[in-house]
């Protein structure tokens, strides 16, 4: 598999994998989207996008709309190939991975609510793009965060009370015994606390959506083209090399996330760290096993652990289940972490002992060093950046775009570190996988005992 901490290129027009959104959306038939096919000659343009998915699009989209300028978004292989067409489909108000109270502690209750406001600002353009007729099989609305032991129920109840206090937050406390009953049994839950306003849908039909929206607003999209810097000033613009043209840009926004190729950019190197996740979907489940698990809800759940596992039931009955895949690209495919996860997914439900899963694949997600996504420009205003999302960007990579477009055009943001800080190094970076092994260790250890 394309790892992107070792590989110069993630390909050249390489089909979907074989996912479970692949297969239902008719990703590697008919069915993909119309776009502008492979770059054929030299252009000369004013904005060059790289990456095609929910961050590049949403940028062309809103430049398009809001600012008059019509993007080409150039896609190595094709729309949504990498974690945007790969994640869970958790429509959720994140913030990456630091917590509320972190970002109070240190930048003060004005900055903390001003990200705050960002992450529902994401889930507003999420559901207003879907509002235009995106078919993305958007189900009920509900996020249930459970607590993995007894100790993280408290916890999780404290964390309602502080989102009430807060924000105004609609949070439910639900307790083993309402949770069991009203929802899922699910038997590694001890409680659990629930969002109203989270939901699931189906992640490779959303990008296809929003490149349909960029398209008619004016953008361009070639696929099977991967895009290499050549020169960031030369003379009216940046220099980037295809296959088969060569594109002068005066302004240039990486949108490649977790798929970043190694040594791509200097205003990006070392400041990411590309995580592996799992995902299985299983087969079908009858109705007498969904009853033997009183598998009631179709809203996203994700638990307290520090390696987080995270699941939903499909519009088709089947269990999506997801967490930790392998430390490097080479191991991706090794069936032993789609069995874990099976494994798991057992013990929260014993009913389902016999059950198999039909689809296994896994994606790159992209780690910040301070656990927050960071859209940001180099000193000559020319290449810019979104990424880092953590693992929680299906909402707020479409508001990172967004943001990306108003910076392209010039315009001023809100004063917050998402958008005036760049990314953070991380130190030793070298030995970044070394660090997430040990942190991996760390997380089962935290888990289990802690």
């Amino acid at each position: 598999m394309y790892d992107p901490m070792l590989d110069n290129s993630p390909g050249c027009g390489i089909e979907y994998p074989d996912s479970y959104w692949a297969d239902v959306s008719g990703a590697n038939g008919t069915n993909k989207p119309v776009d502008d096919g492979q770059l054929a000659q030299d252009l000369d343009i004013d904005v060059a996008i790289i990456g095609a998915g929910y961050t590049g699009l949403s940028c062309a989209l809103h430049l398009a709309r809001e600012h008059g300028i019509k993007a080409h978004v150039f896609e190595a292989n094709q729309t949504a190939w990498g974690c945007s067409g790969r994640n869970a489909g958790f429509i959720l108000k994140s913030s990456g991975r630091k917590a509320y109270s972190a970002m109070q502690k240190q930048w003060g209750e004005e900055v903390m609510r001003g990200i705050y406001n960002e992450m529902c600002a994401g889930v507003d353009t999420v559901n207003s793009l879907i509002s235009e007729g995106i078919d993305c099989e958007q189900q009920e609305s509900g996020y249930i965060k459970v607590a993995h032991k007894p100790s993280m129920f408290k916890a999780l109840q404290a964390q309602a009370k502080l989102q009430q206090k807060m924000f105004g937050y609609d949070v439910q406390v639900l307790s083993k015994q309402t949770l069991h009953q009203e929802y899922m049994a699910d038997e590694n839950a001890y409680g659990a606390i629930r969002y109203q306003d989270g939901f699931g849908l189906n992640p490779l039909k959303l990008a296809w959506g929003y490149q349909k929206l960029a398209r008619q607003a004016g953008a361009k999209v070639h696929t099977s083209t991967p895009v290499n810097f050549i020169d960031n000033n030369q003379g009216s613009g940046v220099l980037l090399s295809t296959p088969k043209g060569r594109v002068t840009a005066k302004k240039v926004v990486i949108a490649t996330n977790g798929y970043t190729p190694k040594g791509f950019h200097p205003l990006v190197t070392s400041r990411t760290l590309p995580v592996l996740s799992q995902i299985i979907v299983t087969e079908p489940l009858s109705a007498e096993q969904l009853a033997a698990c009183n598998f009631l809800t179709n809203n996203v759940v994700m638990d307290t652990r520090a390696l987080k596992y995270y699941y939903r039931k499909l519009p088709d009955n089947r269990i999506l289940f997801g967490g930790r895949g392998a430390i490097t690209g080479k191991n991706a495919d090794d069936p032993y972490y789609a069995q874990r996860l099976l494994s798991v997914l057992k013990t929260s439900f014993p009913a389902l002992q016999t059950l198999n899963y039909d689809y296994a694949w896994s994606g790159w997600i992209c780690m910040a060093l301070d656990d927050l996504p960071h859209i940001y420009q180099n000193t000559e205003n020319n290449v810019f950046y979104g990424m880092g999302y953590c693992g929680s960007g299906v909402s707020f990579s479409v508001q990172a775009g967004k943001r990306l477009a108003e910076k392209v055009a010039g315009k001023p943001l809100p004063n917050l570190p998402l958008y005036n800080h760049a990314l953070p190094k991380f130190p030793f970076a070298p030995l970044r996988r070394v660090g997430q092994w040990g942190y991996f260790h760390y997380g089962k250890i935290k888990d289990s005992y802690l």
